[in-house]
């Protein structure tokens, strides 16, 4: 009996896993993940803005898999020792498997900017999300108590496609957080601070309009050609081309921290050849000095063969990796080849807000409402993947009219 060991049950994680089980074949398969559930790490903006509660965008990971092929345990991880094939948790110890999926998540990235991580919320997961939900909550209370308008501005640090979707979550609350704190929606200010001269560089310069237009329409303060260079208490510290070395200040109660991720410090710990917690794999998704170990989702760097640079860590490809990792370990468990990755992009769309959404859908251009339709559709389709039709049943999106 080979044992097959799974650290995350992400996106690549637990649709390694679920594919997996539905084989037969001489082997145990036992999946780590520090929580009891998988959450659409996708849709914590929407925990963060309190649009959706955390039932919404979650599910317990024992009710998606089969207890008779895998074995669950909620712990962490410390370290991988792949000479020992070896994995040592926090609470269980060590772990020896014969075949490792490495599918650890992403943590924050502030590329060493002072007071990032003290002074900005962080973003990352379930737990994070939920207390900048709480945090909002309270800075309303605040400013009935003492008429600080900087409790009424909420500032998001970067305006790539997480940064654009939590301010368009901010937007539908707005009303909400104007009633709590007793003002007009227009007094509560959301703003997201960037330092590129441009947003969404996915996308060509059509998209990119509607979105800057959608942006503004939606009373949303963007800040572009802004390098941030510390995070104060309260307070943003940046520089232009125009300062120069002289340093801007912006204030705010409710800092928010988006500007990027990288893998797993466990990579690093563990000794993988990486960079930003990311590890640079073969074609069939191997690890490249260990036969026996995958590595996908936001600790793996794949490389796109036309740009030479390593495709965007998202949903869409970590899911389509833990599914060829299932095919790839059927195959050397019964000594045949391994196939090599393709990774096949069905398009990329952004909601601004519940009811905004632009991007590419099967490389057609989609915009307003219709985009924010097939933006649910494309949860849908991950839930269904992740849990399958239960838990698409009980925590599908299909509020499609409002």
């Amino acid at each position: 009996m080979k044992e097959i060991l799974v650290l995350g049950a992400g996106y690549a994680g637990l649709k390694t896993v679920r594919a997996l089980q539905k084989e037969s074949g001489d082997f145990h398969i036992t999946l780590v993940d520090r929580n009891p559930y998988h959450y659409e790490a996708t849709e914590l903006h929407e925990v963060a803005a309190g649009s959706q509660p955390k039932e919404k965008i979650s599910f317990p990971i024992q009710e998606v898999v089969n207890s008779n092929r895998v074995t669950f345990i909620q712990d962490q991880v410390f370290s991988v020792n792949r000479i020992e094939q070896t994995v040592s948790l926090k609470t269980k110890g060590l772990l020896h498997y014969d075949y490792l999926v490495v599918a650890l998540g992403f943590t924050s990235e502030t590329s060493g900017i002072k007071g990032a991580m003290e002074n900005a919320l962080q973003m990352v997961d379930i737990e994070t999300a939920e207390a900048i939900h709480q945090h909002i909550i309270q800075q309303m209370a605040a400013y009935r108590a003492t008429k600080d308008e900087r409790h009424l501005r909420l500032l998001i640090c970067g305006a790539g496609f997480t940064g654009i979707e939590l301010a368009g979550a901010f937007v539908d609350e707005r009303k909400r957080y104007a009633d709590l704190a007793g003002v007009s929606p227009r007094q509560i200010e959301i703003v997201c601070v960037e330092a590129a001269t441009s947003i969404l560089p996915m996308f060509d310069d059509d998209l990119r309009n509607y979105a800057l237009n959608l942006i503004d329409s939606l009373g949303i303060r963007l800040m572009t050609g802004c390098m941030i260079k510390e995070i104060a208490p309260g307070q943003v510290l940046y520089a232009t081309e125009q300062t120069g070395e002289e340093l801007q200040a912006i204030e705010a109660s409710t800092i928010v921290w988006t500007t990027g991720v990288s893998g797993s410090p466990v990579m690093a710990e563990s000794g993988f050849d990486q960079r930003r917690g990311r590890v640079v794999i073969q074609h069939d998704l191997r690890d490249p000095d260990y036969d026996n170990v995958y590595i996908v989702g936001d600790v793996s760097a794949f490389m796109d063969p036309d740009s030479n640079r390593p495709y965007p860590t998202t949903a869409q490809i970590a899911t389509q990796m833990g599914k060829h990792v299932a095919t790839n370990l059927l195959h050397q468990l019964k000594g045949e080849a391994l196939e090599p990755f393709v990774y096949h992009s069905q398009g990329t769309v952004a909601s601004v807000g519940n009811t905004h959404a632009l991007g590419l859908a099967f490389n057609k251009k989609v915009k307003g409402y219709p985009a924010s339709v097939i933006k649910k559709a494309i949860m849908n389709k991950s839930l269904l993947d992740m849990g399958g039709l239960k838990e698409l049943m009980a925590h599908g999106r299909f509020d499609l009219y409002h």
